[in-house]
């Protein structure tokens, strides 16, 4: 398949996609998504070429299990819920988590994402795509609000304009009835931001990724509920925590172990829940 024509955000798709891969041909892998090194060899696309580095592999990674294990929870608690998952790209998550025949899971994605993944992807029962942009609030228009609902969201919001991120945190409460909302997070980006400036000449991920950054992030994890107060916080957790920290390759284990000691690196690689 190729995918000269994507746009740089677009593109984001296909770094994350690459990350899974990368950590499935791991002797020690984290997330262990071999679908996601199937996907990748179908795409005519210079992966080589982005320059990821082991830290992205090993958090993206262990990020899409943490996002995992908190979706099959939900869904085993609820049989029938729906399931939104926000900016999927190439995610292979629905067939990681295996949830049960009556769940219903929607991806959610640009256009020409949506067009690739449906030809990579195998087909689902009740698996659904839908091609929207999320700075619309029609992307809700094909997916019932009356069931209990798990909005997830990974590497999406960095992303997006605060302005959209905004609303699509009062748009999850205003179409759905009741569920939880998980996403990724990075804390405060500014710092990083600015670090990785003085990098992206050496890295194309790094200018794929902090070339296009417009969120600025959040250092308290109750801030969205003043966005939106009918989300309640109901969990923070940092993936530097995880006891999958043990499979990182020895520097990058060593490093994310002094990491954890300190809060605001902690909140750079957190998993963020709330309750609706």
């Amino acid at each position: 398949m190729d995918v000269g024509h994507f746009t740089p955000i677009e593109e984001t798709a296909l770094l994350t996609e690459y990350a899974r891969a990368l950590d499935s041909r791991s002797l020690r892998p984290i997330l262990g998504d071999t679908l996601a090194d199937e996907v990748v060899g179908k795409i005519n696309y210079d992966f080589a070429g982005l320059g990821v580095i082991a830290s992205v592999v090993c958090l993206v990674a262990l990020r899409a299990k943490m996002l995992d294990e908190r979706i099959r929870a939900f869904t085993t608690e609820h049989p029938d819920a729906v399931v939104v998952d926000l900016g999927a790209g190439l995610n292979s998550a629905v067939f990681r988590v295996d949830p049960p025949p009556s769940v219903d899971w929607y991806s959610v994605d640009l256009p020409a994402v949506i067009k690739l993944r449906d030809a990579l992807l195998p087909r689902r029962d009740r698996s659904h795509s839908v091609a929207a942009s999320l700075a619309e609030p029609d992307w809700t228009d094909a997916i019932s609000g009356d069931r209990p609902t798990m909005v997830v969201a990974d590497g999406l919001f960095p992303f997006l304009s605060e302005r959209v991120v905004v609303a699509i945190f009062r748009h999850i409460t205003d179409h759905f009835e009741s569920g939880m909302f998980v996403f990724n997070d990075y804390g405060t980006v500014g710092r990083i931001k600015r670090f990785a400036s003085l990098v992206t000449t050496r890295k194309r991920m790094f200018r794929m990724l902090y070339g296009q950054w417009g969120f600025g992030g959040f250092k308290d994890a109750h801030h969205p509920e003043t966005w939106n107060p009918n989300l309640k916080l109901v969990e923070e957790a940092s993936a530097l925590h995880e006891p999958d920290v043990a499979l990182f390759p020895p520097m990058l284990r060593v490093g994310s172990r002094i990491a954890a000691r300190f809060p605001a690196s902690a909140r750079n690689t957190r998993i963020l829940r709330y309750q609706f």
